[in-house]
């Protein structure tokens, strides 16, 4: 049992990394999953890896996990319910999105390089509710 489980939050996370490549393509810089607890870096480039080394990546995770906060305060003042948030550098953009439902709070984000045009994150938002809906969301927990 324990390896059908380990394969099924393998299958949920590799198809979350997979919905962030087909979005980014070559673009696709990083992308971690975070609860209230612990973070996993599910894919990191190479190029992007050298400079991480030298964050502090887990007050950088802590930093995202404010957005708890401000999700919830979005719902409490707006008509309409919190979705995303996108931020933009410079050289790149990052998508944060929450998976949880009401009793979870587990949120993952990604990064991507800037190209001519942007991207549609409403899409990429989407997609990425599409392979949540295919899984139970304890198999995006980070290890």
């Amino acid at each position: 049992m324990g390896d059908d489980d380990g394969g099924s939050t393998r299958d949920a996370k590799r198809a979350l990394v997979e919905a962030f490549s087909a979005f980014g393509t070559d673009a696709l810089r990083d992308a971690w999953l975070f609860d209230q607890h612990a973070y996993e870096g599910l894919y990191l480039r190479e190029d992007v890896e050298e400079k991480v080394a030298d964050l502090d990546v887990p007050r950088f995770v802590d930093n995202e996990r404010y957005g708890y906060v401000a999700r919830d305060a979005y719902d409490d003042l707006y008509y309409a319910s919190y979705e995303y948030t996108v931020r933009g550098f410079d050289g790149f953009e990052q998508f944060r999105t929450f998976l949880d439902d009401a009793d979870r709070k587990l949120g993952v984000f990604a990064s991507f390089d800037r190209r001519d045009g942007g991207y549609d994150f409403g899409a990429l938002h989407e997609t990425v509710e599409g392979v949540v809906d295919d899984h139970p969301t304890d198999e995006f927990a980070p290890d």
